[in-house]
This record gives structure tokens, C-alpha cells and sequence, in this order.
């Protein structure tokens, strides 16, 4: 009897390369004493107190819930929930008077939304959304779920562990010769943990009037960078008065996720200065009828918090993440200083280059697999292994292409500070046990 066929876009599909350990991790038969998972930016600190208190009261007569009923929102979100994204903003010295807000599940959603308002038609490369190589795989993944074209502009990794940013007439190059709908820039960013400043975020802004694109900033990370002294960068910093026209074409997006150590809320936004964006992407969301109903009453909490509350609960993160990375950097180094590790700006990202310790031939995701479905170590006593994501699904590369992710891995700063202290160690000793057996 024949079986049901499969659409060639499932038929395609594998794991996206943040999960891709955790799913082969699952499926081990014989597993070690211990796992470190840091392979996905799944954050495990408590979240802000103001939303535990709606998280751990969510019958008090207060509640929209208290009477156990769960209903639709309206689509574009509880007024109270946009409230809260223009609420952090503003806290932090941005204006919001003119910004339009609808709020999604999380902020995966709303780059899904993203790439439906900004690219050409499904199944052609008109207006691709132009991203700077390695970039966030899920861009990358919803517009091949959506049909939708992306385009790249490559950086490199360089052996003092700094990622050089292309030349600005590379990127008018690429604009000029793919006609973008829209630039994508991560300030904050993820996956390479580089700090960009508010001089280049205005060159691209200036490239985007140009040329007639929309200027879309991922800021899931916008409170996170460790350079004394650095003026908090955004989108929103970014306005007619330093490049005129700039405004009316600006779309952020964000999230519960990270800064406010809310992964599983799944609460996040697409931000927006133009009315006719966010009245179209809402029309488009009301397919999906709205965001998680509770999750968005326990981020709404943020909606009446103060600067004071906002700066200190981010400065303290940004303390516990600096001292943690530069921890880790250091151990790298001091273990194995031929390993290039990119230099700690920002995010809570660290991507791992192996090019010059491993024998040609050497696969990122072949090394993943094996730490996942048969490598363990020994530390301190305790056979363990760990999980980190390759690189390869970053980079935007065709096949048969030289991939840089093929040596490269990025791990995530999620685990517990005692756990994170071992990642070098048993990063090194899974990486030299598998080239002795290769």
C-alpha cells in the first residue's frame, strides 16, 4: 500500500541548528551523569519581580483570569501589553508618541510577520530582506517557509576573535544589485555577540532612505553589551534629525525572551513608525486571532514600571553576563589559546572557532551530533557532555560554497554560572576526543 506523500517543503526540512543537539540528546539510548545544554538561548534566571507577582497571582480579583476564564485578545494585543514595549522604550529616553505596536507570540511571530510585509511575492526573488552573514536561523527559516528570498552580506571571524563588519560600499553594492526590501541589522547581535555603535546604525539608515527600504532592527538584546561607556544604541535613537527621512520606514522587533528571562511566555512584538505597516501586519496576524492571552497580562506588568526600576533590574544583568563571558573567554583561552573566540560585546552569545586546531575535513555539525549522541568526558568524576549549536545554519551560504560555520559554534550564556564555568574544559577535552577518533 502506498504512503501518504510528504510536501517537498517538509521533505526538506531539519532541525533548525539552535535544537539540533537538544533533539539528538533526546533520542541517546545510554546517556551521561550530566548534559550542559548551551545550544539554545533558553535563559534560566528568574524573570523581572513585577511580572512573577502577576505570574504567581493570576486569580487575584485584579486578574482578567480570576474568574477562570481565558479569552481571545483583541489582535493586536492588550492595550496594557503594547504599553509595556513603549514603556521600556521610553524609559529608555526614546520617543514613543508615534510608534505602533502589535504584539505577538514572541518574538519568532513577529518575524514571520516581518518578512510577509517587507519581500516580494512568495516563490520569487523580488525585494529578498538583505541580512548581514552569520545571521539569526530563524530569518533565514521562516523565509523559506514563506517563500520569501533573503540575501547576505559576509563578515568574517578574524583570528583576534573580532567580527569586521563589511565596508558600507559593499552594502550599497548588495542593495543596488538585489533591490531589498529591507536591511536587517541586530545591533545587539546574535549570534556573533557584536556591539554595533550609533554612527554605523545611521550610515545604514542613510543607505535605507537612499534607496527606498525599510530598516529593521532585531533588539531582543538592546539592554546587553559590556563596553564601558557605550551609548545604548536602537532604531529608535535613530531619527529625521540625524537622517532625514529615516522615520516612517523603521520596524523593530521585539521580545520577552531575553532581557526580561521570559522564554517560555512566548510574548514578543513588531514595532513600528508607520501606520500603514502595523494596520497591515495586525490584518495579517488576525489568521493567528492573537498573542498568548496570559503571557501577555504577565509581561503587561511592565507597563507600570519606572526608569529606576527599568535601568537597575538592567544593569544588573548586564553585570551577571559581563562577568560570567569574560569568565568563559578566559578559560577558552587559557585551555586551548589556539581556539578563536569572538571578542564579548554584547548579547549572551560566544561563537567558538576550531579552524586552527582540528584536521581538514573537520564538520561543526557532525561534532554537535557526536557530543550529543555518544561523546561524554570525565569531570571531576562525572561522565558529562555538552550541547552547543553549530554554526552552519547561520550563514546564509549555497551549497557546495566554502560554510565558515563548518569550524564554528556558538554557546549560550543559559546555564547556571557553576555549570557555565565548565564549558571550556569539556568543550576542549569533546573536541580533542573526537579528532583522536576521526
Amino acid at each position: 500500500m502506498s504512503k501518504p506523500i510528504l510536501s517537498a517543503h517538509f521533505e526538506s526540512r531539519t532541525p533548525s541548528d539552535v535544537r539540533l543537539a537538544q533533539m539528538k540528546y533526546a533520542e541517546r539510548k545510554v546517556k551521561p551523569e550530566a548534559v550542559i545544554n548551551v545550544g539554545i538561548g533558553n535563559v534560566s534566571l528568574p524573570t523581572n519581580p513585577a511580572m512573577q507577582k502577576r505570574l504567581f497571582n493570576l486569580g487575584a480579583p485584579e486578574s482578567p483570569f480570576s474568574k477562570g476564564v481565558i479569552r481571545y485578545t483583541a489582535t493586536g494585543g492588550f492595550d496594557e501589553t503594547q504599553e509595556a514595549f513603549k514603556n521600556i522604550l521610553k524609559c529608555q529616553g526614546f520617543d514613543t508618541s508615534k510608534l505602533f505596536v502589535t504584539v505577538t507570540d514572541g518574538g519568532s511571530t513577529g518575524m514571520e510577520l516581518l518578512v510577509l510585509g517587507v519581500c516580494g511575492p512568495a516563490g520569487s526573488d523580488e525585494k529578498p530582506l538583505l541580512m548581514i552573514d552569520p545571521a539569526y536561523t530563524n530569518y533565514i527559516s521562516f523565509a523559506e517557509r514563506t517563500g520569501r528570498k533573503t540575501v547576505t552580506i559576509k563578515r568574517h571571524l578574524n583570528e583576534d576573535g573580532k567580527f569586521s563588519l563589511p565596508e558600507l560600499d559593499k552594502i550599497e553594492e548588495a542593495i543596488k544589485e538585489n533591490k531589498p526590501g529591507a536591511l536587517l541589522v541586530i545591533p545587539y547581535d546574535n549570534p556573533t555577540g557584536q556591539l554595533y555603535d550609533k554612527e554605523t546604525l545611521k550610515e545604514l539608515a542613510r543607505l535605507c532612505v537612499k534607496y527606498n527600504i525599510w530598516m529593521v532592527s532585531d533588539e531582543a538584546y538592546r539592554e546587553l553589551y559590556y563596553i564601558e561607556d557605550k551609548e545604548l544604541v536602537s532604531i529608535w535613537g535613530i531619527t529625521d534629525k540625524d537622517v532625514p527621512g529615516i522615520e516612517g520606514r523603521r520596524i523593530s522587533i521585539e521580545t520577552a525572551s531575553k532581557v526580561w528571562n521570559a522564554c517560555g511566555l512566548r510574548i514578543g512584538a513588531l514595532i513600528t513608525d508607520n501606520p500603514e505597516f502595523s494596520n497591515r501586519a495586525t490584518a495579517e496576524y488576525t489568521a493567528n486571532l492573537c498573542a498568548n492571552a496570559v503571557g501577555q497580562y504577565i509581561f503587561g506588568a511592565l507597563a507600570h514600571e519606572s526608569r529606576e526600576q527599568i535601568s537597575e533590574w538592567c544593569k544588573g544583568l548586564r553585570e551577571y553576563y559581563k562577568d560570567l563571558i569574560f569568565k568563559v573567554y578566559n578559560g577558552l583561552k587559557k585551555i586551548e589559546p589556539k581556539l578563536i573566540v569572538s571578542s564579548p560585546a554584547a548579547s549572551i552569545y560566544s561563537v567558538i572557532d576550531v579552524r586552527n586546531v582540528v584536521k581538514p575535513g573537520f564538520d561543526s555539525i557532525d561534532f554537535v551530533l557526536y557530543c550529543a549522541g555518544k561523546g561524554s568526558v570525565d569531570y571531576n568524576g562525572v561522565e558529562t557532555t555538552l550541547l552547543v549549536a553549530p554554526m552552519k545554519g547561520f550563514y546564509d551560504i549555497p551549497e557546495g560554497e566554502n560554510n565558515p560555520g563548518s569550524t564554528q559554534f556558538r554557546i549560550s550564556y543559559v546555564e547556571t554560572p557553576e555549570n557555565m564555568l565548565k564549558v571550556p574544559e569539556l568543550f576542549v577535552k569533546l573536541l580533542r576526543q573526537y579528532e583522536a577518533n576521526r
